[in-house]
């Protein structure tokens, strides 16, 4: 019986991110960036370890279609490694790597130029066959559908953008479906693909895309002809197909993006994958936490005291962390960023400090102008206005008549 053969799906690498980062003096990278490389270093020490015999980046290697050469190198040099221990890999287009124009190449075409020993880049819908230690796959590429694919033909010039839309997705799905007509049933057979599936949770990636998606319905990837679809743009980890076959994962990004994704487990799919009868598991890695501290203050005699005995409930070791504080008017002074930064130490990073102030309502005198209201008749609204019961309220007016005659 044939081993299975072992895949690592990873997704939307996003190298070049620097949110919430400032420069490591080391390394002259953006301590974010280091980050999302450390992600996936841990991800290839995986595969490494366990003999993976295929490795799929499903999508947006990148944060931009035009990344520094200091980023070109940091990728370059993980794909070396893996292809130094003959492992094959398929780099496919997503969304953030490609141009804005049709005719310039994408943020990975480099490794399809070279002609990289081991390197696949899915630039197109097509069919690849990829011998790997344990046998042949077949790994069908979807790169990201770009609207300016059809811009570029006379026939669709012209249309609405709903009317593009609808015409993308059509053209999306044929696409795919003709992949499945080309598969070797014999073999074992990989869709890997970087767009919107109809059912999926998004994540903060809105963010973050560029442009409006044209969405797939599930039932075009839950075809027989697949044993696992891998796909990348929802930074979120899902399982879109339940038990059933074949899994349609999307393998979601490594690293978090921002807030909100605050609390999402971080990681890739490590796939064992045989004709029929694919497995697979979701592996979490050590991203870097996000932590969101929301303190109400209104109530505290002493509120930097009070934020500090909140703080110390938390573990912020290494975390991004954002401040929301509630508070009274006339307590800004009593809480300076100056005396919250040292409570925040532990953090790696501070992405904000905000402050939500309630302010006391202010008093309605009416219709009469303050100006045509006489000093007894202010002093009663005021007393009204405040809730002061009206044993209170004539004992202080019968004293202000009083104060008002001697004036």
């Amino acid at each position: 019986m044939n081993e299975p053969i072992r895949l690592l799906h990873l997704a939307d690498l996003h190298i070049g991110m620097e949110n919430y980062g400032r420069l490591d003096p080391s390394t002259g990278v953006n301590q974010r960036v280091l980050d999302f490389l450390a992600r996936l270093d841990q991800a290839i020490d995986y595969g490494l370890e366990h003999q993976v015999d295929l490795v799929i980046v499903a999508g947006d290697a990148y944060k931009t279609h035009n990344p520094s050469s200091t980023y070109q190198r940091a990728l370059a040099r993980r794909i070396k490694r893996l292809a130094d221990h003959d492992v094959p890999v398929v780099l496919l287009v997503g969304n953030h790597d490609l141009p804005t124009m049709t005719q310039r190449a994408s943020s990975v075409d480099i490794f399809h130029t070279l002609e990289v020993p081991n390197v696949v880049v899915g630039r197109e819908e097509k069919l690849h066959s990829i011998q790997t230690r344990h046998g042949l796959v077949q790994v069908a590429t979807v790169p990201y559908p770009a609207r300016q694919r059809l811009l570029a033909h006379d026939d669709y010039r012209g249309l609405s953008v709903e009317e593009l839309d609808r015409e993308l997705q059509s053209l999306v799905v044929a696409n795919i479906q003709a992949l499945a007509a080309q598969v070797d049933p014999a073999l074992p057979a990989v869709l890997t693909a970087h767009l919107s599936v109809s059912g999926a949770t998004w994540g903060s990636e809105r963010s973050v895309m560029i442009g409006r998606d044209a969405v797939v319905l599930k039932s075009v990837l839950a075809d027989a002809a697949w044993d696992y679809v891998a796909l990348g743009h929802i930074h979120k980890h899902q399982s879109l197909n339940g038990d059933a076959c074949p899994p349609i994962v999307y393998a979601g990004s490594l690293e978090r993006v921002d807030f909100g994704e605050e609390g999402q487990p971080k990681g890739f799919c490590w796939v064992e994958l045989a004709r029929g009868k694919t497995s697979w598991r979701f592996v979490e890695v050590d991203a870097r936490p996000f932590v969101t501290l929301d303190v109400d203050l209104r109530q505290a005699e002493d509120p930097l005291l009070a934020l500090r005995q909140a703080v110390e409930k938390v573990d912020l070791t290494d975390a991004v962390v954002r401040l929301i504080l509630h508070l009274r008017a006339g307590q800004e002074q009593l809480v300076r960023d100056a005396d919250i930064r040292p409570l925040l130490g532990q953090a790696a990073f501070i992405g904000g400090i905000s402050r939500d102030v309630e302010r006391p309502a202010r008093l309605r005198l009416g219709t009469a102008a303050p100006t045509e209201m006489t000093p007894r008749q202010l002093l009663q609204r005021y007393l009204e206005t405040t809730g002061t019961p009206p044993e209170r309220q004539q004992a202080l007016l019968a004293c202000a008549e009083e104060i008002i005659a001697d004036r």
